[in-house]
């Protein structure tokens, strides 16, 4: 713009129109479009959560119908040895499953990612498409192959002549963490590649032309890049761990005897006694410390991993 002749830069300036900004005004653009996940989210989520709490407040009774016993089915829970001994079952599980499987998906994303493996592709979607099967699907699956009298473990007996029998009480758990290991593997494992594959490949030469081995390379460069994704993935894997349902719901009724019982997990618990006993109130109160439990021990793991990544 050509200034006029006679006249200053600041009294130009003073006649030009001012863009007023009001910067206390606040920009709802955003929430067009978040509110359809808010909606879902508030009904899905936030509204049955509530509801849970609110209920766990009360018990129904043969006479007098459902009366507020304020903090009576918490202090019923604190004693309840069916309860302890399923989370019990399932600390032990998640101590075991998950160390054994996040290190199968770390050494497969370390395998792909060496550029080494031939048919990565097929590797990649093989070791995925089990997470791509439906639960019910792979335990029935894995529950004919584990059946003493039938299946791949009993024609193994009638083969060699021996007595294994994959469902039995001692080893039962592990039969179900073998399923689980088998479910989630692969999509473990794409977390760690997808965090690997940020990594420039020009670092990767630098350091060869520095004389480093492929082993030094995975210890300084690799595994420190893989501290992020896997805080993400054992998070995600105690909150699985901690909601066991399908796997031992599906095979009791192929286990024989009594090995699985309505209080094998914590879920399979609270839905028994929710669905089969009339007690959904007592069956929320345990959801509501179960939620606890498992918010509490993922956000210990969160600050640990914090710390770590912060030296």
């Amino acid at each position: 713009m050509t200034q006029p002749i006679g006249v200053s830069p600041e009294m130009a300036g003073a006649h030009m129109p001012q863009a007023r900004i009001n910067k206390h005004k606040a920009d709802w653009r955003g929430w067009k479009f978040m509110w359809p996940f808010a909606v879902v989210f508030i009904f899905v989520f936030i509204i049955p959560i509530c509801y849970a709490i609110y209920i766990s407040f009360f018990k129904k009774q043969m006479i007098g119908g459902t009366k507020f016993v304020a903090l009576e089915n918490y202090q019923r829970l604190l004693v309840d040895q069916q309860f302890w001994s399923s989370v019990g079952r399932v600390a032990i599980f998640t101590i075991f499953q998950v160390p054994v499987m996040l290190f199968l998906a770390a050494a497969m994303a370390l395998a792909l990612d060496s550029m080494k493996l031939h048919g990565t592709k097929f590797f990649r979607i093989s070791t995925f498409l089990p997470y791509a099967v439906p639960a019910v699907v792979s335990t029935l699956i894995w529950g004919f192959v584990y059946g003493a009298k039938y299946g791949l473990v009993g024609s193994f007996n009638s083969f060699f002549g021996t007595h294994i029998d994959v469902l039995s009480p001692d080893v039962l758990l592990a039969a179900i963490a073998n399923i689980n290991t088998w479910e989630f593997t692969g999509y473990n494992m794409l977390i760690f590649y997808s965090s690997l594959s940020t990594i420039p490949h020009s670092l990767y030469e630098a350091a060869s032309i520095d004389g480093a081995s492929e082993w030094q390379i995975v210890k300084s460069i690799k595994l420190p890049e893989l501290k992020g994704s896997l805080a993400i993935t054992v998070i995600f894997s105690i909150i699985g761990s901690f909601q066991l349902f399908n796997e031992p719901s599906i095979l009791q009724n192929m286990v024989p005897g009594n090995a699985i019982t309505t209080y094998y997990t914590p879920n399979m618990y609270a839905y028994n006694l929710s669905f089969s006993g009339n007690q959904s109130n007592y069956a929320a109160a345990l959801a509501i410390v179960m939620a606890i439990i498992t918010m509490a021990i993922a956000y210990i793991v969160q600050l640990k991993s914090m710390k770590e990544q912060m030296k």
